[in-house]
């Protein structure tokens, strides 16, 4: 089916494509194999101009369009992806993990989500852009493109370059007919003043507002891991209108999570979490979605990450119970979230884990095959 307006969706059933145009090393080891670099931009750092054969490899391989298609053809009907603020080339304001180099960030991706919203737009997905990496990294992990630093809300020219990059999209993306949301930040550290993250999504909307009216495209902000309620009555209507709160909802960083059994793990995403949708759903002004959730239960360490597969939901299962307590996890989580505008499972496709991998989750039948209504 080929879209000729924007979304009309009304439950939004996806999956990330992390790892794609932003690296995480634990997802793809491959590439990370035989070098120190621990994130994005030590990577580039590090390879300087082999990074970019390297990437460009990458970019064109790790996912295709023969993955849209098959995302499609079980009945997903959503794709988020997370980019990289460098995405439009080196204009982005100097970070000193650049070391030597002013513009370590290899360019190109931008070609490539303009093929995916063509991929996306024949097969009928929509898009949610996600700002996964903002400068000078907004939560000290990988995923924020420099690990250990976290200093964006430190700099006006880092925060001043994440909305230029935001309306960039929304300028270039804005007549596209796949695309559902833009998510102005993903993962603002806990520690992070909520009233600075209120006046960056204020800001973002703005920006945004330009170029895609409301009717068309969602602006999506994260909780920034603080409760719903510390966003109440904010960007109420009429002034501000089609916002969705993005929730990201995992059970294996905290140490009781993981040393959780898998009833424990059930009982949490069953009446834990859907007293929380509940409470979202009857009390926040803003329609929500899980923008990630997985099947990953136990994180135990980077090292275990990094040295391979590492997933378990109890070592004294033999393997029948545990494809069965992958089962039940799996749909635990998906009864609640379906309470929700929607999910994106986190992430399509990992090298070595795969209760974080979606194709692999379906290939040992721990998710469904068909996600149609």
């Amino acid at each position: 089916m080929t879209l000729q307006t924007h979304h009309p969706v009304t439950k939004l059933r996806g999956v990330n494509l992390g790892g794609w145009l932003v690296l995480e090393k634990w997802m793809t080891p491959s590439l990370f194999a035989g070098f120190n670099a621990e994130d994005e931009t030590s990577y580039c750092v590090e390879l300087g101009a082999k990074a970019i054969p390297a990437l460009h490899e990458h970019w064109q391989s790790f996912i295709t369009r023969e993955d849209f298609a098959w995302l499609a053809g079980i009945g997903i009907n959503a794709v988020r992806i997370p980019i990289g603020h460098w995405l439009f080339g080196p204009d982005y304001p100097y970070h000193p993990s650049y070391g030597n180099s002013l513009h370590p960030y290899v360019e190109g991706g931008l070609a490539i989500l303009d093929q995916a919203f063509d991929w996306a737009e024949d097969l009928g997905l929509a898009i949610v852009l996600d700002l996964h990496a903002a400068p000078g990294c907004q939560n000290g992990f990988d995923n924020g493109g420099i690990l250990n630093i976290c200093e964006w809300h430190t700099k006006p020219e880092y925060i001043e370059h994440s909305l230029n990059v935001l309306e960039r999209l929304s300028e270039r993306y804005n007549n596209r007919p796949a695309l559902h949301a833009i998510e102005v930040l993903n993962e603002p550290h806990s520690t992070l003043d909520t009233a600075l993250l209120k006046q960056y999504t204020t800001d973002a909307y703005l920006r945004i507002r330009k170029y895609c009216p409301a009717e068309q495209v969602a602006v999506v902000f994260h909780d920034g891991f603080r409760s719903f309620r510390e966003y109440s009555n904010f960007l109420c209507e009429p002034a501000y209108s089609n916002i969705i709160l993005d929730i990201h909802r995992y059970q294996c960083f905290g140490r009781a999570e993981q040393d959780a059994n898998i009833y424990d793990h059930i009982r949490d995403a069953v009446i834990d979490w859907q007293h929380e949708a509940n409470d979202i759903i009857t009390e926040f002004n803003h329609a929500a979605y899980v923008g990630e959730w997985s099947l990953g239960m136990d994180y135990r360490s980077e090292l275990a990450w990094s040295k391979g597969p590492f997933n378990y939901p109890s070592k004294d299962m033999d393997n029948f119970q545990t494809n069965l307590a992958f089962r039940g996890y799996a749909a635990a989580q998906l009864l609640t979230f379906e309470k929700y505008l929607g999910w994106f499972f986190w992430s399509y496709k990992t090298e070595t884990m795969p209760g974080w991998s979606f194709k692999d989750c379906i290939a040992n039948g721990w998710l469904p095959d068909n996600f149609n209504e």
